[in-house]
């Protein structure tokens, strides 16, 4: 369902290691109304929330808000870590265009 990087693989392992709360183990994506292109993508470490879907990658937890599958079917995070960018970047092959900071997409379909 989605594919991470072994960057953001990595990168998430660390940022979970070092957290205080062990019951905070999950990296939770979901989707609001918002951005230049009309879809934001939101993340958070957190726990996951009832009804989310959870993925198991290179002993990454994600959990997915269930309302938000369909747009976030084949999508691949990566981590980058450059001078005038960095973070966790998401390529959603379900957008029909996304905003130059890559935080917000326009999804390719109008039904979700």
């Amino acid at each position: 369902m989605i594919n991470l990087t072994d960057s953001a693989i990595n990168h998430l392992k660390s940022v979970l290691s070092s957290s205080n709360d062990p019951d905070k183990n999950t990296l939770r994506l979901w989707i609001k109304e918002g951005g230049c292109a009309g879809m934001e993508y939101q993340m958070k470490i957190t726990e996951p929330e009832e009804g989310d879907i959870i993925i198991e990658s290179g002993e990454v937890k994600i959990s997915i808000d269930s309302k938000y599958k369909t747009l976030l079917e084949g999508c691949s995070i990566d981590y980058t870590d450059d001078l005038s960018d960095s973070g966790l970047k998401i390529s959603n092959p379900n957008a029909a265009r996304s905003c130059g900071c890559g935080t917000s997409f326009e999804p390719a379909s109008k039904e979700q």
